[in-house]
């Protein structure tokens, strides 16, 4: 099978309050926006993936987590905890040599935001 593009589908329970949420509380930039005007469905940039916010559910996904990589996990954590958004654990060196940090979304959608440390393996260049 070779993949040609992926992204993660994101169906909330209130999809405008989710996408607010990715747009502007984490500030993921807007790749497209598509559907009626009245419900738009928007898909987010992550990185090298895609976070499509669409459609509406009447339960959460209690599997679904998202990995983040950002830049400096301690000023995520102050920016995001200024802005009120659940922390469920604060920055910290995990084992495995990673900063992590874990929030939830309006739906309660695990998110961790990872800080890969200069020194870590993931930064060695593998050719």
């Amino acid at each position: 099978m070779e993949i040609l593009s992926s992204r993660i589908l994101l169906r909330p329970s209130d999809p405008r309050r989710s996408q607010s949420f990715y747009r502007d509380v984490l500030g993921l930039a807007v790749y497209r926006e598509f559907g009626p005007a009245e419900q738009p469905g928007v898909v987010f940039f992550l990185g090298s993936g895609l976070l499509e916010v669409s459609g509406q559910s009447q339960q959460s996904s209690p599997g679904l987590a998202l990995w983040l990589q950002v830049r400096d996990v301690a000023a995520e954590h102050h920016r995001l905890a200024a802005a009120d958004v659940t922390v469920t654990q604060p920055p910290r060196l995990e084992p495995w040599g990673l900063v992590e940090m874990w929030i939830e979304d309006p739906d309660g959608v695990r998110i961790a935001l990872v800080e890969v440390p200069d020194d870590h393996p993931l930064r060695r260049d593998q050719r």
